[in-house]
């Protein structure tokens, strides 16, 4: 869920590892174009995409039938998007967080956020995080990660759902750790008024 740098990197890295991968993106034209022309002009352009990545523009479509839920939009709207597809949420589906931030005014994780929007358990919320540079990836130039979740089960069945030759995750039960690395990792990467 999202079409942005990170998140269509990620559905390449899911669709090359395997993984049927359908994206929602709110810009009209983007799933276009990443359906016709292989390809994300607003956010990678000149990256040709896997032809097996598909893209859309209507949540629920994106979201029937997943078992693994990527959340990969801006920190800061989490909280409202969740909240308008909760009701189309696949019952069990794991839902995974690429987001890096701390929600504003809350102080809330972005994995805290999800359970708090959806009532998901730790069980079912993972987060991956590490040092990426989504550009790289989206190139194909090696790549670790961290998956990260209270549940090795789940941790290991996203591990192998993103697993390629140019990315290679490990996982982690530690995702406060995961989380505030990844956060602190941003800070003062975005000018922000005082």
């Amino acid at each position: 869920m999202g079409a942005g740098v990170w998140g269509t990197t990620f559905g390449q890295v899911l669709s090359d590892a395997g993984t049927t991968a359908m994206m929602w993106g709110r810009e009209p034209r983007l799933p276009e174009a990443i359906n016709t022309r292989h390809e994300n002009p607003r956010y990678l352009p000149g990256i040709t995409l896997t032809q097996s990545l598909h893209a859309t523009g209507d949540p629920a479509e994106a979201l029937a039938g997943a078992d693994l839920v990527v959340l990969a939009v801006p920190a800061q709207t989490l909280r409202g998007n969740l909240t308008a597809w909760r009701p189309l949420l696949p019952p069990g589906a794991a839902l995974i967080s690429l987001m890096k931030g701390i929600e504003d005014g809350t102080g809330e994780r972005m994995s805290e956020v999800i359970a708090d929007v959806t009532g998901a358990g730790p069980d079912r919320i993972a987060v991956i995080s590490g040092p990426n540079l989504a550009l790289e990836i989206a190139q194909r130039q090696y790549a670790a990660t961290v998956v990260a979740c209270a549940d090795e089960t789940l941790a290991k069945a996203l591990q192998h759902a993103c697993h390629t030759p140019y990315f290679r995750p490990y996982t982690n039960p530690d995702v406060i750790g995961c989380e505030l690395g990844g956060a602190v990792k941003n800070v003062g990467s975005t000018p922000r008024r005082c």
